[in-house]
C-alpha cells in the first residue's frame, strides 16, 4: 500500500476534472502532483471551479506533459479530456510503466490495450492487479448494476427494457442546443433511443457473467431538467418471486460498499453527490423492475475512478468517498 499517492489530472477544468479535484483534495491519501488544463493553463483551479476557493491554491498546469509524466514521484494519472482524446494522448505521449492510468473517456471500454473495465461489482479482483483502467460510463454503471446480479445467477432469459433520465451534466461542460439554461429548463428530450453508446459495454459487462445471453437491451435514454443524478428503470420477465428476488440483489452485493438495496422507492437526492447506488425491486405481472439510481458526476465517473485508484492502490475502497447526499 502507497502512503501518499501522486496524482495527475489530464484535462481537469471540466466537470469529472473538477469532481475529481473535490474528492482528491479531501482524500487521506492522495496528492495532485498536477492539473492539465489546456484552456485554463496558468489560471488558478477555483477560478474555473469557484467553489474551490480557500480550499486549494493549486494552478492548471499548461506544461509540455510529457515533462509532467516523467516526474519520479507520479504514481497514476486520469483522463479526463473528451471521448476519443485518451487514444490521441496515448499515441502522443508515453507514460512510464510505474504510472497507472484511469481512463473516463469511452476509448478503452472494450479492454483493448491492456486496459480493464473499471466496474468493482463486477471485476474487483482483476481492477486490483490492473495497471490501466477504463471507467465506465455513467448510463451504463447504473444499468450494468440493475443487471449484475440477475446475469450471474443466469437469469436473463429476455429482452430487457430500460427507460432512463440524466442530469444535464452528463453532456458535459461544451455549449451545445440541448444544454444551455433556457432549453433544458421545463424540458424533457429522449436522445439515442436505441443507439447509446454504452450499450457495447453494458452488454459485454453482462455477458461476463451470462455467457449466453444474447437477447437485445431496449434502451431509452431521456435528458432531464436538473443538474446531476441517474435513473434507470429497468425490467424483464422474471420467474421468481419479489422476495427472492431481494435476496439475490443482497447477497450480489453484500461485499460491495457503495451498492444497496431499498426496500421503500428511492429518489434521486438520496445519491446525488455521493459514490453510492441504490436498488429498489418491484415485481408486476411476471416482470421485475429495478430502479438503480446514481450521481453520474461521481459513482457514473470521478467518485468511481477514485473507487478504483484505492484498489489499485491496496487501500479500503471507500477511502475519501463518504460523501454526503443533499437529502433533502
Amino acid at each position: 500500500m502507497t502512503d501518499t499517492i501522486n496524482v495527475g489530472i489530464i484535462g481537469a477544468a471540466g466537470y469529472t476534472g473538477g469532481e475529481l479535484i473535490r474528492i482528491l483534495l479531501n482524500h487521506p491519501n492522495a496528492n495532485i502532483a498536477f492539473a492539465h488544463s489546456k484552456s485554463q493553463a496558468g489560471r488558478p483551479v477555483y477560478a474555473t471551479h469557484t467553489d474551490l476557493l480557500g480550499d486549494t491554491d493549486l494552478m492548471f498546469s499548461g506544461e509540455e506533459t510529457q515533462t509532467l509524466l516523467t516526474s519520479e514521484s507520479l504514481h497514476v494519472i486520469f483522463l479526463c479530456s473528451g471521448h476519443g482524446e485518451s487514444k490521441k494522448f496515448l499515441e502522443t505521449n508515453e507514460v512510464p510503466d510505474a504510472v497507472k492510468i484511469i481512463d473516463l473517456s469511452t476509448d478503452f471500454r472494450d479492454e483493448s490495450a491492456s486496459f480493464v473495465y473499471g466496474l468493482p461489482e463486477l471485476q474487483k479482483d482483476r481492477i486490483r492487479k490492473a495497471s490501466r483502467i477504463a471507467n465506465p460510463g455513467c448510463f451504463a454503471t447504473s444499468i450494468e448494476l440493475a443487471l449484475l446480479p440477475l446475469a450471474q445467477a443466469g437469469l436473463l432469459k429476455d429482452d430487457v427494457h430500460v427507460s432512463a433520465v440524466t442530469g444535464s451534466t452528463g453532456a458535459g461542460q461544451s455549449l451545445s442546443a440541448t444544454t444551455h439554461f433556457s432549453w433544458r429548463n421545463n424540458n424533457a428530450s429522449i436522445y439515442k433511443a436505441f443507439t447509446h453508446q454504452h450499450l457495447t459495454e453494458i452488454k459485454m459487462s453482462v455477458t461476463k457473467l451470462q455467457a449466453d445471453f444474447g437477447q437485445k437491451i431496449n434502451f431509452i435514454p431521456y435528458r432531464g431538467d436538473f443538474t446531476r443524478g441517474i435513473m434507470a428503470n429497468v425490467y424483464t420477465p422474471y420467474g421468481g418471486s419479489l422476495e427472492e428476488a431481494i435476496d439475490l440483489y443482497e447477497s450480489y452485493y453484500g461485499a460491495h460498499p457503495f451498492t444497496h438495496i431499498s426496500i421503500p422507492a428511492i429518489d434521486l437526492k438520496q445519491v446525488v453527490n455521493t459514490n453510492k447506488c441504490f436498488i429498489h425491486l418491484e415485481k408486476h405481472e411476471g416482470q421485475l423492475l429495478i430502479t438503480s439510481i446514481i450521481d453520474n458526476l461521481t459513482k457514473g465517473a470521478s467518485g468511481q475512478a477514485v473507487q478504483n485508484m484505492n484498489l489499485l492502490f491496496g487501500l479500503p475502497e471507500d477511502s475519501g468517498l463518504r460523501l454526503k447526499a443533499p437529502a433533502y
